[in-house]
C-alpha cells in the first residue's frame, strides 16, 4: 500500500496511521511508534504537560508514582476534551535525572494507556521541571472529531 492509498483509506474516520519501517529499529517493544500521519482535514488538539499531582495538588516522591499519577491526569485531560487515548498522534515526556533504571516504567504505563496504537513519542531528559518535587511531566497531540 502506497503513503497515499494508506492516508486516503483513513480519509473518513479518525484513525491514525501508526508508521515503522522495517528499515529502521522496531520502537514498539519500548512503548512508541516512529511516525504517526493523522487523517486529512481533522482538528488538532494540544494538551499541556501533566504532571504527577493528584487532585489535591499533592506529588509522591517515587518516579513510578508520578509516572501512572501523569497518566491517569492525561486520560482525564484527552476525556475533557471528548478524545480517546487512540487519537493521541504525538508524546512529549520530559523525565528529571533520566536514566536507563526508568525506561521500563515509561514503556509499562504507556503500554497500558494506549495497547497497541502506540503515539509517537520523544522522551527528554531534563535537570528539573516548573517545581522541584515533580519528577515527570507528559504532554500530548491529539487529533479531534
Amino acid at each position: 500500500m502506497t503513503m497515499a492509498a494508506s492516508t486516503a483509506a483513513n480519509a473518513n474516520d479518525l484513525k491514525l496511521t501508526i508508521v515503522n519501517p522495517k528499515n529502521l529499529y522496531d520502537p514498539s517493544p519500548n512503548g512508541y511508534s516512529t511516525a504517526v500521519i493523522t487523517p486529512p482535514g481533522v482538528r488538532v488538539g494540544y494538551i499541556s504537560g501533566q504532571g504527577g499531582q493528584d487532585n489535591t495538588g499533592g506529588l509522591s516522591p517515587d518516579f513510578a508514582a508520578q509516572v501512572k499519577q501523569a497518566y491517569a491526569n492525561l486520560r482525564a485531560a484527552l476525556e475533557g476534551i471528548g478524545a480517546r487515548p487512540d487519537q493521541v498522534a504525538k508524546l512529549t515526556v520530559f523525565v528529571v535525572d533520566h536514566d536507563m533504571s526508568k525506561l521500563g516504567v515509561l514503556t509499562q504505563n504507556v503500554k497500558e494507556m494506549f495497547g497497541d496504537a502506540l503515539p509517537a513519542q520523544t522522551l527528554v531528559p531534563v535537570h528539573k521541571l516548573a517545581i522541584d518535587p515533580m519528577l515527570f511531566e507528559v504532554e500530548a497531540v491529539v487529533i479531534l472529531e
